[in-house]
């Protein structure tokens, strides 16, 4: 996977918030979510301003039958409004957490959305006919007066121009105290779980007005709390299995048919640390950010500040293995804790065969790792490197006091402004979905589509 990569798309800016290039953009603007839909089909993506943005995958061209398409803007919503909690006198942000497609059923399709506090199931489907000839309405749908009706007539379906329409399917709201950082699509396809700092639920998709909490580490005094769920995932195969992060850089495998509330994990999946490398931003850097599980259900992937770890679920005492995501970065710690950028969550992502796994870094860079040759690149997703087909170049970052090479960049020089923190990769095949602030960009293997 790790060949040059190309341009397959250019980015949300161009294709639909906003017109102009390096046109200026707000909060709202800012990408919050990425995630491609079961097939890659369809790709979504949230933001900080509540809005859903579905691209649609482009089929191959008639001219051009292996030329792979493109993908375009397909819909756009607004699925979460600002909101006030007047019991706690506190702002609910629009911003858009989590989106999670549900699997297709029928010709709609379904995905889940949620902000801090509400999580919304909407219905995606299109519409290409229209019903004409009633009885007892007009055509502009008033209803006709009976005593002008003269006889009968069957309405019948006119063809129209295809309408995309988005719909609210269930609400399920008023069942976390803290804010939401995850949800997770159970592979029964009737439940799904949510989790908040202290808290995990799980929901049933029909049953809005209650739901179960399988885990609370909420102690009874918060002066004794040590630790926050970061992120929890559903196993792809086994529905009883689920994973949660920890700030403390652990993780828990809960099985659901050991009991109700599983306060009691099956496994803990810990690294043990390193005395002599303690440092004041230890228990920072080691805080889990994102969890996933591989798509065959046997590895789990994991990122905190520095690094990216792979662990094998037969092995609790460490991770199978570890990749540097920007360990020139140590040095600099002192800076990204005044900065605050030592709390950023960034994400990880698996390749459709679990062989390759990215992660995004700060300058807009974002990283990608051959589990197999233990190759890896780091690669930036920016207008001035991404014009559409183009091939990027790999970049390289030089250490303070290390020797630089042509076309190094310095540490001292990288812009922590401009962050990766959410990426997705197409199920199948090498395209992968970069969120960089307001832009979107899609790439794909330069090798696989010459192939095709």
């Amino acid at each position: 996977m790790l060949s040059p990569i190309q341009v397959l798309c250019s980015d949300i800016t161009t294709l639909s918030l906003e017109p102009e290039p390096f046109a200026s953009y707000t909060e709202a603007d800012i990408i919050s979510t990425v995630e491609f839909n079961h097939t890659g089909e369809l790709l979504a993506t949230g933001d900080k301003g509540g809005r859903v943005v579905i691209f649609q995958r482009e089929p191959e061209s008639k001219t051009e039958p292996f030329s792979q398409g493109e993908y375009n803007v397909y819909s756009t919503f607004q699925s979460h409004e600002p909101e006030f909690d007047y019991l706690k006198s506190l702002e609910i942000e629009e911003k858009i957490n989590k989106i999670r497609w549900l699997p297709q059923q029928n010709a709609a399709h379904f995905l889940l959305s949620t902000n801090d506090k509400t999580i919304k199931l909407w219905k995606v489907s299109e519409r290409d006919k229209r019903p004409e000839g009633y009885n007892l309405k007009d055509e502009e749908g008033r209803i006709k007066d009976i005593s002008t009706v003269t006889s009968l007539q069957v309405p019948v379906l006119k063809p129209m121009d295809l309408m995309v329409e988005v719909s609210p399917r269930r609400v399920f709201a008023n069942a976390h105290t803290y804010h939401v950082n995850s949800i997770s699509v159970n592979s029964d396809y009737e439940t799904y779980m949510s989790a908040d700092d202290l808290r995990i639920n799980l929901w049933h998709l029909d049953i809005t007005d209650r739901s179960f909490n399988i885990v609370d580490i909420k102690p009874a005094n918060m002066e004794d709390l040590t630790e926050v769920i970061t992120a929890a995932e559903f196993h792809p195969h086994h529905c009883n299995l689920f994973v949660y992060s920890s700030s403390k850089g652990t993780l828990r495998l809960c099985d659901m048919r050991e009991s109700a509330l599983c306060d009691k994990h099956s496994k803990l999946f810990e690294e043990p640390e390193d005395p002599s490398a303690r440092s004041f931003f230890s228990e920072i850097i080691s805080s889990v950010s994102d969890v996933k599980f591989s798509h065959s259900g046997r590895y789990l992937l994991t990122r905190d500040y520095l690094t990216a770890k792979v662990w094998d679920l037969n092995m609790e005492s460490k991770p199978l293995e570890t990749y540097q995501v920007h360990d020139y970065l140590r040095s600099k710690l002192c800076s990204l804790y005044e900065n605050d950028c030592i709390f950023d969550k960034f994400e990880c992502a698996w390749n459709g065969s679990d062989s390759v796994i990215m992660t995004g870094a700060y300058n807009n860079f974002f990283r990608m790792f051959d589990r197999n040759t233990k190759r890896d690149v780091t690669l930036e997703a920016s207008r001035e490197s991404s014009k559409p087909r183009a091939v990027l170049k790999p970049r390289r970052v030089c250490a303070a006091g290390g020797k630089r090479r042509k076309d190094d960049i310095s540490v001292d020089s990288l812009d922590f402004t401009k962050k990766i923190l959410h990426t997705a990769w197409h199920p199948t095949e090498n395209i992968i979905a970069i969120a960089a602030t307001n832009n979107l960009y899609i790439f794909q293997d330069k090798l696989n589509s010459e192939m095709h």
